[in-house]
């Protein structure tokens, strides 16, 4: 069997995730057809109070408990939170979420003869989480991985920006991107060797939300005028509120005025990520359904000989840890220095755990084409 090693290079913001993958003369690897290697013990059941994944639009009550999510999503904060301190330290974290640099021989030893595809979500994975949103933009060299992956494994991008926004930030036609959280897929124009004939893949289960999303987005912008340094970002099927430079003093001004528009539009629900409100559609789609359809569509519905790996750093991104768990297919990766609940099986820290040398023990083998032909399916 020969190795191939794919280095993710050091961003500039100090993450450094590095993908090492084997692979054989005939066929990329997977895992045996049992479950990937555990993370013993499963996750560990943190608290979340306050940590709301769908935040309830109605009620004036509920402008606290938004509030008080929004402070707890703050990296600063789950830092000086007692109760991840104390019980649940780094040490005793990693333990029952190893990392996957460390886990690397196992993982290559119980992957063998399936077919690995690769899920990224883009922000805080491979673009540095920015104060400007719009200035979260992928190294050089993290592109030049990037593409040297999609040669490898069907690659897709998912994630909460708009489809189109996310491209302009990767810039590569080969992967599969899906934006809005899944909401707009859209297959590789061209140079993808696992792009099905001149059949297109594009689907968006929430178009006819377009109209009201874009009535939404204008109304918000208008909206947090008034708060400094709010910023509404147009997804397309998801409307974004950044606080990340807001003055946490103005937090509960903020939520009010998100309250104030939203509570116009029963079909529409509220969820959060890092430093960020998020509106969408209520529809029963997320980045777990995402992969799902993304699997189907390159072939491997209901296949045991698939491998999906899927990297990302959000909340949005634990509906796709779910469905890998559940299957007991591939396995998720969190990227996160912090302790906290998740249905990922390992993890990556950023961004002081993945510097130089990552994998640097395993040694390097260069990618060659003879390494990257693969049997046509």
């Amino acid at each position: 069997m020969t190795k191939q090693n794919v280095l993710v290079p050091e961003m500039k913001s100090g993450i450094n995730l590095a993908i090492t993958m084997a692979m054989s003369n005939s066929s990329i690897l997977t895992m045996a057809s049992q479950k990937p290697p555990a993370a013993p013990g499963g996750y560990i059941p943190i608290s979340r109070k306050g940590f709301l994944k769908n935040l309830e639009i109605n009620g004036e009550g509920r402008i606290n408990a938004w509030v008080d999510s929004m402070r707890a999503s703050s990296p600063t904060h789950i830092k000086a939170t007692p109760s991840l301190v104390d019980h649940h330290d780094q040490s005793s974290w990693i333990v029952h979420h190893p990392s996957a640099l460390d886990m690397f021989e196992q993982i290559i030893d119980a992957s063998k003869g399936k077919q690995i595809v690769m899920f990224l979500d883009y922000d805080g994975t491979l673009s540095p989480i920015v104060d400007d949103p719009d200035q979260a933009f992928m190294s050089k060299a993290m592109r030049k991985t990037v593409r040297k992956l999609a040669r490898c494994f069907p690659t897709a991008i998912v994630s909460g920006r708009c489809r189109d926004k996310v491209y302009s930030f990767v810039k590569l036609a080969e992967l599969y991107y899906a934006g809005s959280h899944g909401m707009d897929i859209e297959g590789p124009a061209k140079g993808s060797k696992y792009k099905k004939g001149s059949h297109r893949i594009l689907f968006q289960p929430a178009s006819e939300f377009l109209p009201m999303m874009d009535e939404v987005y204008k109304q918000l912008v208008e909206k947090t005028s008034s708060t400094p340094r709010a910023k509404v970002e147009n997804n397309k099927f998801c409307v974004s509120v950044h606080f990340r430079c807001v003055d946490e003093k103005k937090w509960n001004e903020l939520a009010h005025q998100v309250r104030s528009v939203l509570k116009q539009y029963p079909k529409l629900r509220l969820t959060q990520g890092r430093k960020v409100l998020e509106i969408r559609p209520t529809i029963k789609w997320d980045k777990g359904k995402a992969l799902e359809f993304l699997l189907e569509s390159l072939g491997f519905a209901n296949c045991t000989d698939v491998f999906p790996v899927y990297i990302g750093d959000d909340r949005s991104d634990e509906d796709a840890f779910k469905i890998l768990r559940e299957k007991g297919q591939g396995f998720g990766i969190l990227v996160s220095k912090f302790p906290k609940e998740t249905s990922a099986s390992y993890s990556l820290q950023e961004p002081d755990e993945a510097s130089y040398g990552l994998f640097a023990t395993l040694g390097r083998v260069e990618t060659t084409g003879d390494n990257l032909r693969r049997k046509a399916w």
